[in-house]
């Protein structure tokens, strides 16, 4: 992705001045055109520049959903979907102008059904407050990327997190949707059976399609039960590629592993630092099992006897909840821990995922790279899925370090790619994948401009991102 292909699109000025009349006679002091306002809008925790909305409306309802939509799709004015904001390839842009649709106020839990391991929630409820909510039914909902991110936009951005290598990710987790499409109704995609075979899955088409079809009004989720014991522990490594290949025998054993993740020498040391640790600064592999007290403990050991074998360091685990607590808050800060490395600098955090085989090799091979180039780049992943992060520091006033952190982007997408990977394993493509989209699935991009026609004929629904059309 380059920054000069992030442009502003052509703008309908007479449909926007329009539909920014009836929204504001319509929801009133729930819709905002100040500048701050928008500007909180746009793409700002990453390096791709802002694009502010030309307004920002908050819905209460699907009922206000859907005159939302019928407003935009009459005078042909953008609609992007908004959740907390945390999304980091551009998603929430507005480059040709309109609205976005503020889901916050459409945040609460509608349905817990304990017995089925299931709930229906509104998109704007976050995470963290789904699990609040679920605590005292002793169900969960597994899936935290390592924002505070909102279920809606974690829904159309496809997401995942740490516990994903147990439990999977969005794409396994929603059974249903309901969405307003361009037609201004609400319709539903599936019910809340377990598995079905009616028809064509039009869950999975909402789900990662990062608001370009439709906006979420509901999404009905896959819950766990909260385990018995939960019980992590910290090695570190001689190598980055010990630390993987003990990644890669762990999976390939088939101990159900409930988060693995990888830390490398540089993450170590900010994340330290950041958060206030004390581990050694090498590549480390944190680690979660879930289960009761005895087969914790087998699991425990059998990770503890394969990560001997490539050298590690001796396994501390402990099932102590404020220092496992400490543990995976260091990790979910890491974003934050790799700025602190040089705050002058900005942060491209960009992601791509291989086959568990590969892991090694592709990990190795952009340690490799890093120091071939100078650059400043920690890494930090899923390792149980063969997803992982780069975090690269650059100066973003310097056009000869911006062209030298895409080069280096462009070589791990295709580097990704060329072992049978994929340019994003839970970022999404938003703005700042587009290219490498294409890369990846070359004609079948055309197929995807069929169905966006099909369902968005006018082409209001977060225009601009995924590919062109």
């Amino acid at each position: 992705m380059a920054l000069k292909a992030i442009k502003a699109g052509n703008r309908n000025e007479t449909g926007i001045a329009a539909a920014l009349r009836l929204m504001s006679d319509r929801f009133g002091d729930r819709f905002q055109t100040g500048e701050a306002i928008r500007a909180q809008h746009a793409h700002t925790t990453t390096y791709i520049p802002a694009q502010l909305p030309d307004g920002v409306v908050y819905p209460d309802s699907a009922a206000e959903v859907e005159a939302i939509v019928a407003i935009a799709s009459e005078h042909g004015v953008p609609l992007i979907a908004f959740g907390t904001g945390s999304s980091l390839e551009g998603h929430i842009n507005a480059p040709h102008g309109g609205v976005s649709v503020d889901m916050s106020r459409m945040d609460k839990v509608l349905e817990v059904n304990a017995s089925d391991f299931d709930c229906t929630v509104q998109p704007g409820i976050t995470r963290e407050a789904l699990n609040v909510y679920l605590r005292d039914t002793g169900l969960f909902f597994p899936i935290d990327p390592g924002a505070n991110a909102s279920i809606g936009g974690m829904a159309s951005t496809r997401a995942s997190g740490t516990n994903a290598v147990r439990y999977g990710t969005m794409k396994d987790n929603v059974l249903a949707v309901t969405a307003v499409t361009a037609g201004a109704k609400e319709i539903r995609t599936a019910h809340r059976a377990k598995k079905s075979s009616a028809g064509y899955d039009l869950t999975r088409l909402f789900v990662g399609a990062e608001g370009t079809l439709g906006i979420l009004t509901s999404i009905t989720l896959r819950l766990q039960g909260i385990p018995e014991l939960i019980a992590g522990g910290v090695c570190s490594f001689p190598s980055v590629g010990d630390a993987c290949n003990t990644v890669i025998l762990t999976i390939q054993s088939g101990i159900p592993v409930a988060r693995i993740e990888l830390l490398d020498a540089l993450q170590m040391k900010a994340s330290n630092a950041y958060s206030g640790l004390s581990f050694p600064e090498a590549p480390t592999l944190f680690v979660e099992f879930h289960g009761n007290a005895e087969s914790v403990a087998l699991q425990s050991k059998q990770f503890a006897e394969i990560a001997a074998e490539f050298g590690s360091s001796e396994f501390q685990w402990t099932a102590n909840t404020e220092e496992r607590n400490a543990l995976w808050k260091a990790r979910h800060n890491a974003y934050w821990a790799q700025k602190s490395l040089a705050p002058g600098l900005a942060i491209l955090s960009t992601d791509v995922c291989v086959p568990i085989s590969r892991l090694a090799d592709c990990v190795e091979a952009t340690h490799e790279d890093i120091a071939a180039h100078g650059l400043i780049a920690p890494i930090v992943g899923h390792a149980g899925d063969g997803n992982f992060h780069v975090g690269l520091l650059f100066d973003d006033k310097d056009d000869a370090d911006i062209a030298k952190a895409e080069a280096f982007v462009a070589r791990l997408n295709g580097r990704a790619l060329a072992m049978d990977g994929t340019c994003t394993g839970e970022h999404g493509i938003g703005q700042g994948k587009m290219p490498f989209l294409e890369a990846e699935l070359g004609d079948a991009l055309d197929l995807m401009r069929q169905v966006k026609r099909a369902l968005d004929p006018g082409n209001i629904f977060n225009p601009g991102k995924i590919f062109a059309m």
